[in-house]
């Protein structure tokens, strides 16, 4: 079954995904149509919300001046996570149309200049800066450019480098001092930002980061239980807690152990009647209630990750997926710069989630 979108300029609806029982196949032209997104935005100076503390009078400038790297699209998490999409593209599609043009903009902001200035930011009253959620986004971006079989990608690996190897050792200061979970629906999420984490430690061998990781999840996670699904969403989430939780421990547990958790933890998912309503968005040009369009894309995600490991149940969970992922997908390019500055990074994390793990 196709799943059309229509162009501007298009005579004839554009075929931007395809379903074949629940995948969702994005196509090359939907792969161009996303690009276009980040594109647009991450050389794009304004709007800027910054999460920086201005220690003094030196910050009084343009975010430019502080993020050489990843002053666009709105706020640095998702300048990094626009970069970690626009790699992954082209490496599923090396033909796609935009190709050139993504190459010279990466090319253009990951030097190692500029990423010599973001890593001076990470100091003083700003070493906490996008602590955990723009984290692990910049190791997913890392990962992306070290597994990418091209030189660019090599040499863009090499210059980013030195933020990661930050990054990697501030997840190893700040988790042993954690004495409770963060466990809300948006950024500072913690289960999110392990897991983003937890995938590049094992990919790039990064044992310290990996034992780290494992003995936090362990340490807050083991023993939950119940966890109230039917809580969720809040008014403002792009992330489940509980999905979050659930997706992040099949990555710690031994399978046996790990679906023993999962019926203690949410029981619902293993039941042939388990069903789960999207979240509705009424308002695309609210920065807020937008989140609500993220959500379902992350549901989407996590529901996959955990279907291939529960051990029971995983066709009625992969169909909820595909759901929440339907729901989502024709609002990614809603035509408002509130969504569409980083929802296209979500949607192709859950679209390439369902190949994985």
């Amino acid at each position: 079954m196709a799943f059309v979108c229509l162009e501007t300029g298009h005579a004839q609806p554009v075929v931007h995904y395809e379903t074949t029982g629940n995948r969702v196949a994005l196509t090359l032209m939907g792969a161009s149509h996303l690009a276009q997104l980040p594109l647009h935005c991450m050389q794009q100076p304004y709007p800027y919300k910054t999460g920086i503390v201005f220690e003094d009078a030196t910050f009084v400038r343009s975010p430019a001046d502080y993020h050489p790297a990843f002053y666009g699209c709105f706020d640095w998490h998702s300048s990094v996570h626009g970069h970690w999409m626009l790699v992954r593209l082209l490496k599923l599609f090396p033909n796609l149309p935009e190709g050139r043009e993504i190459r010279e903009k990466l090319a253009g902001n990951l030097t190692a200049e500029n990423i010599a200035v973001e890593v001076s930011l990470f100091r003083g009253l700003n070493s906490s800066f996008e602590r955990t959620y723009g984290w692990g986004w910049l190791l997913q971006l890392q990962a992306e450019l070290l597994s990418w079989n091209d030189p660019l990608g090599k040499l863009l690996g090499k210059n980013l480098q030195p933020l990661a190897s930050l990054i990697s050792e501030s997840y190893q200061s700040y988790l042993p001092k954690m004495n409770y979970p963060v466990r809300v629906g948006e950024h500072t999420n913690l289960a999110f930002g392990l897991r983003l984490a937890y995938d590049y430690a094992v990919q790039v061998g990064d044992s310290g980061l990996v034992d780290v990781i494992s003995k936090t999840a362990l340490r807050f996670y083991a023993e939950d239980k119940g966890c109230p699904l039917s809580w969720e969403p809040g008014g403002a989430d792009f992330l489940s807690p509980c999905l979050e939780e659930a997706d992040l421990m099949w990555r710690i547990l031994p399978a046996a152990a790990y679906q023993r958790w999962l019926k203690r933890f949410l029981p619902q998912l293993l039941k042939k009647s388990f069903s789960l309503e999207p979240g509705t968005v009424s308002d695309r040009t609210d920065g807020k209630l937008v989140h609500l369009d993220g959500l379902n894309l992350s549901r989407a995600w996590c529901l996959y990750g955990i279907a291939r490991h529960a051990g029971a149940n995983e066709q009625r969970l992969l169909g909820v997926a595909r759901t929440h992922l339907q729901a989502a997908l024709p609002h990614v390019a809603s035509g408002d710069y509130m969504g569409e500055h980083w929802l296209a990074s979500f949607a192709v994390y859950a679209l390439t989630s369902q190949e994985e793990n």
